[in-house]
């Protein structure tokens, strides 16, 4: 059901200004200020070794390495899914993959698999509904301006203001021959070749004139949302989701160049002795990282920082699409797997929050959370209602530093559809991951005491494998959108 009007409770709003530590105030105006402003920033394929903070070595990450000091860095947090679409979907409803309605990567022209319906409620919903002035800039990926994909419009979906990529594979190049500005399409600079490779109707390329960088116009774009809310007299809440396409590869400038790592130059990698894709992937995270430390400058400057909490954090697992070694960084880091597979590495995601005054700085959290909960935590932190029927779990207590208030999931769970597809489910320390989907045997790890998932113990432990296959069976409710494809993968 459609989100015509979210009524604050009274209690949860009581409940929140309590565990931040604000008083209550006499007037609403008064109240509304005390409310922080949202950015979450996500990341196009990071994975959970790309920063400094999370053990990289080689690539240079000093601003987000400088924003986990001054705030929080969580180490047991995980992506909706392991491909794009379906993991921004579990973000934006608070539903998990079982639930959710965009569960994978939609082809062909008919784009309303992958796209969100009217009756699909947002957290930009949610917070619009409770007075928050919305914006997206950047990638989308779950609605189109193609067959089918209409209600899935940003703006449609709880959005005052959208720039950017509707499309995914439009969202590839980075030198694109337009961008979208809400529904009206902005002229770029940049011509493009083709490449025969249609994806909702959209056919991907690589740009032979390249002048107008893509990031860079997303980036100053955020800036520019900041800046005109700071400004507005009226005082008003803002939420920004800055939904990044760095470093996802140009998967069409790969296949008719060999480098789909697009980036205007390659900075302070260029006298490195690496291949090119390999400076493009290190020139395109430090580029990201310098973007994000602008953006928390912005903040202080305006006065703001103490006023807006921050969240970073990537959509899955790192990518091996560019033309890049994946080997000489290592962007798993500790993991095992990179992103379609459902082992940590293809979704477990660095996640760093930072809120001056409120969130301990230089703490590291175990809290085990997942994208779904950003809709709990978030209408936490406004003071407002959300859907009852979600999968979402507010981490607000444990980045105010109140973890003894911290609920916790009894269980998370993912379903991929490509590959003969997979399952998998972690309870405490426990994880299970089942391919072929349903069928073939179930493997179990401690992650405590094995986070790279190298021993499966289901042989020694076939009570605990039953009973998160049970979970599973519970987890997963049918969609008629999607069925498994593709052969077995031993990923």
């Amino acid at each position: 059901m459609r989100l015509a009007s979210v009524f604050p409770s009274s209690f949860a709003l009581l409940t929140s200004l309590i565990l931040i530590g604000f008083a209550t105030s006499p007037s609403a105006s008064a109240a509304d200020a005390k409310r922080p402003n949202i950015v979450f920033i996500l990341a196009d394929d990071l994975g959970y070794g790309d920063l400094g903070c999370y053990g990289q070595e080689l690539i240079q990450t000093p601003r987000l390495d400088q924003m986990a000091a001054e705030g929080m860095r969580f180490t047991d947090f995980y992506a909706g899914n392991t491909v794009c679409a379906p993991s921004r979907s579990v973000l934006m409803t608070g539903m998990h993959m079982g639930h959710t309605h965009v569960r994978g990567n939609a082809g062909g022209p008919d784009m309303s698999k992958q796209s969100l319906r009217d009756e699909d409620v947002t957290v930009a919903e949610v917070l619009q509904s409770a007075g928050y002035a919305t914006a997206l800039c950047g990638k989308w990926g779950l609605g189109d301006d193609a067959m089918g994909g209409r209600e899935g419009l940003p703006r449609k979906q709880g959005f005052d203001h959208f720039y950017g990529y509707l499309n995914q594979v439009h969202a590839h190049n980075y030198y694109p021959e337009f961008l979208w500005r809400n529904e009206t399409k902005v002229a770029l600079r940049n011509e493009v070749q083709r490449r025969d490779r249609s994806y909702g109707g959209f056919t991907g390329g690589q740009a032979t004139k390249r002048v107008d960088y893509s990031h860079d116009l997303i980036a100053n774009e955020a800036m520019g949302f900041i800046r005109e809310k700071a400004a507005d007299s009226e005082a008003k809440p803002f939420f920004l989701y800055l939904s990044l396409t760095i470093p996802h590869a140009n998967n069409e400038g790969t296949g008719m160049s060999g480098n789909g790592q697009e980036v205007p130059d390659h900075g302070i990698y260029a006298d490195k002795d690496w291949s090119d894709q390999d400076k493009g992937q290190a020139a395109m995270i430090t580029r990201m990282d310098s973007d994000v430390g602008r953006i928390l400058d912005l903040l202080k400057e305006l006065q703001i920082d103490e006023q807006t909490v921050v969240m970073f954090s990537s959509d899955n697992g790192p990518h091996n699409e560019g033309g890049h070694n994946p080997k000489k960084f290592d962007p798993a880091g500790p993991l095992r797997g990179m992103k379609r597979a459902l082992t940590e590495g293809g979704i477990r995601v660095p996640l760093i929050v930072r809120w001056p005054g409120t969130t301990p700085s230089g703490t590291v959290s175990d809290h085990v959370g997942y994208f779904g909960d950003l809709m709990a935590t978030t209408a936490e932190l406004a003071g407002t209602d959300f859907p009852e029927d979600t999968d979402s779990i507010s981490f607000a207590p444990t980045i105010v530093g109140k973890p003894e208030a911290q609920q916790t999931h009894d269980y998370l769970y993912w379903e991929f559809y490509e590959q003969g597809g997979r399952q998998a489910v972690r309870r405490g320390d426990w994880k299970a991951i089942r391919q072929p989907w349903m069928t073939g045997p179930t493997q179990l790890y401690d992650l405590k005491a094995d986070i790279g998932e190298t021993t499966n113990l289901a042989s020694d432990h076939p009570e605990i494998v039953k009973e998160l296959e049970t979970l599973m069976e519970k987890a997963h409710v049918p969609h008629p959108n999607w069925q498994i494809r593709g052969k077995a993968s031993k990923r």
